[in-house]
């Protein structure tokens, strides 16, 4: 589903938010050629190999050595949740939200009845379409997640998979409640893959980054509460899995915040409605 050809990315603004989708698929390109890679993102190599972009200086500002496997571990749990709702229900349609350029669609191998949406803002779509090629079975949406016109799209009465990664933290409380009863009130059954940060941190958000950070949550399965549909089917910790690490150092860095006292700071979700 690759678009063929060098593609040129040069006007991308250092620092906005289609850079930091650059920055996550460099760090999964750059995982994928380690020695033992965990997610072994080969589609996203490819893309990096394919666009026209200073990656270099990426390379000095995002410290791949340690953070490649912060999006590698998260990544690789929720690959593994989607290949198993797929293998159950291989006639599904899976809304991957805050899509980013991440490759899951391409990364997975999907039963060929699946229909796959991916959905970003506007400006990141124009950026997927560069690299990705739409088909009958594969569509990108370019609107906020918080809008409610962009669900109209969506095909219903198949059992649906909804998977959030790295997006609802930045979400007002409010907002993730009501896409959540959106999507509920729309589809009849299927799952939510999602992570969550700590209550902590919108407060650390503040200090630190300027309160980008707009909800977390103590613990996940209150979020049962919110509908009646809601069951929380499995939890962990996002770095879960630091263990395959190759680096010594960096896996005993990993080990050490795995075992906070204060709990994981960022949880995956698995909840069934």
């Amino acid at each position: 589903m690759l678009t063929t050809g060098k593609v040129d990315f040069t006007s991308v603004r250092w620092g906005s938010v289609e850079w930091t989708n650059l920055v996550t698929l460099y760090l999964r390109a750059h995982e994928s050629r380690s020695r033992h890679p965990i997610l072994g993102d080969h589609a996203a190599a490819d893309a990096v190999a394919r666009i026209d972009y200073d990656f270099k200086r990426i390379h000095r500002n995002s410290l791949p050595a340690s953070n490649q496997y912060l999006v590698a571990l998260r990544a690789k749990q929720l690959d593994v949740w989607c290949a198993d709702f797929l293998s159950h229900h291989p006639d599904a349609v899976v809304l991957h939200l805050g899509a980013g350029l991440d490759g899951r669609a391409f990364r997975l191998d999907l039963p060929p009845a699946v229909l796959w949406f991916d959905l970003d803002q506007p400006s990141v779509i124009e950026l997927r379409r560069r690299l990705y090629d739409e088909t009958e079975r594969y569509k990108m949406i370019g609107s906020s997640v918080t809008e409610s016109s962009w669900l109209d799209q969506i095909p219903t009465g198949r059992p649906t998979l909804v998977v959030a990664e790295g997006l609802l933290m930045y979400v007002e409380e409010s907002a993730v409640r009501e896409l959540f009863a959106r999507v509920l009130d729309r589809f009849d059954c299927g799952e939510l893959q999602f992570d969550t940060l700590s209550a902590l941190a919108p407060l650390l958000s503040k200090v630190l980054t300027r309160g980008i950070i707009r909800w977390g949550i103590g613990n996940a399965r209150d979020i049962e509460t919110w509908n009646p549909k809601l069951r929380l089917v499995e939890q962990t910790p996002a770095q879960a899995g630091y263990e395959k690490i190759d680096s010594t150092v960096v896996r005993w860095i990993y080990r050490f915040f795995n075992a906070s006292p204060f709990g994981p700071y960022d949880t995956l979700n698995r909840f069934a409605f």
